[in-house]
């Protein structure tokens, strides 16, 4: 069984809205931020599946060790997984609608993680925007990358400001100015930490920060947090971290990159003993150059709604399993999960 995380729920907090103001307020969040976003990034919302083939080499690896969810579809007489993020099929999706370079898609993306952690932040129901965009080769720079972060971020201090006006009580504050750093940088700042005390020390430091190079092996021999091999560039990605002031800790609200070319891909699956993913049509179209350049990554709902809200736990605002401690802790201090 997953080890659960202890729930805290902070000295004297109480949440600013009531049950049916929060409610009212993550879809006003939902609706100004993801059509801000589309607008900065030239997106175009598109429907996309909760579950894919267990053959199709689609779904998300992520680290590589979480189980997915499987189950028998009798009318088939095959095995489906719920996704456990879309980056993938995103990719194969810009193909097959032919987009051109400069745009791209997004969609909502659904999923469950039952291996996740669970705790204040974290849930085994994944709910983010999931986007992804055609890009030249020329593009695939760190300077692409960085740009197409300080655009997301200011989608995302735009939306804020827009719920502080309509939501006076609320008062939460986003850094507008994205600090950039690297996850070898952030090793070398503070070699005596661990990865997510390093995050934690950054961003109480600098407000919003995206640490690149997620996945690589760092002068320690250790990487900064797993990354499946076969859509990120490791060298060309991220993740975006906020500071969340009610839990007093950083907070990730997506993790993005962009996506693997034919050499990248044939390394990183090297690395990771995985070249037998090539049987996959995926694999192979990236190998022979038939899937355009991307970028893309998601970026998390209800943790954005929870740094919005000001928060203190993720089931403030998203409706999930929960533990029996998880559900006396927040009785006790009056924290109403949905």
């Amino acid at each position: 069984m997953k080890e659960i995380r202890p729930t805290v729920i902070p000295e004297n907090y109480s949440s600013a809205l009531t049950l049916r103001e929060t409610q009212q307020a993550i879809k006003y969040i939902k609706d100004v931020f993801q059509q801000t976003l589309a607008s900065f990034l030239v997106l175009d919302r598109v429907t996309a599946p909760l579950i894919v083939d267990a053959n199709s080499g689609i779904n998300d690896d992520l680290n590589g060790v979480e189980r997915k969810v499987e189950f028998a579809v009798g009318a088939v007489d095959r095995n489906a997984e719920i996704v456990q993020s879309l980056a993938k099929w995103k990719r194969i999706a810009l193909y097959r609608y032919r987009y051109s370079a400069g745009e791209g898609i997004y969609t909502d993306m659904n999923a469950v993680r039952r291996d996740d952690d669970m705790d204040n932040v974290h849930s085994i129901f994944v709910d983010q925007w999931d986007w992804e965009k055609v890009i030249t080769k020329s593009d695939r720079t760190i300077e692409y990358l960085k740009d197409t972060v300080r655009s997301i971020v200011k989608a995302v201090a735009f939306t804020n400001r827009k719920v502080r006006l309509r939501y006076p009580k609320l008062g939460a504050h986003i850094e507008e100015t994205p600090f950039f750093v690297s996850a070898q940088q952030l090793e070398d700042m503070y070699p005596e930490l661990p990865p997510k005390q390093r995050e934690h020390e950054i961003c109480k430091k600098h407000g919003t920060v995206f640490i690149t190079g997620i996945g690589s092996k760092l002068a320690s021999g250790k990487v900064h947090d797993g990354r499946a091999p076969d859509y990120d560039d490791w060298s060309l990605n991220g993740d975006l971290l906020v500071w969340n002031s009610v839990l007093d800790d950083a907070l990730e609200i997506s993790s993005m990159g962009i996506r693997v070319d034919a050499k990248s891909l044939r390394s990183q699956l090297e690395q990771c003993n995985a070249l037998d993913r090539y049987k996959y049509d995926y694999h192979k179209m990236i190998d022979g150059g038939v899937l355009p350049y991307t970028i893309g990554g998601g970026i998390g709902q209800s943790r954005l709604c929870m740094i919005m809200l000001e928060k203190a736990h993720i089931g403030e605002v998203q409706a999930s399993i929960w533990s029996k401690e998880i559900l006396d802790v927040c009785a006790a201090r009056g924290v109403e999960l949905l």
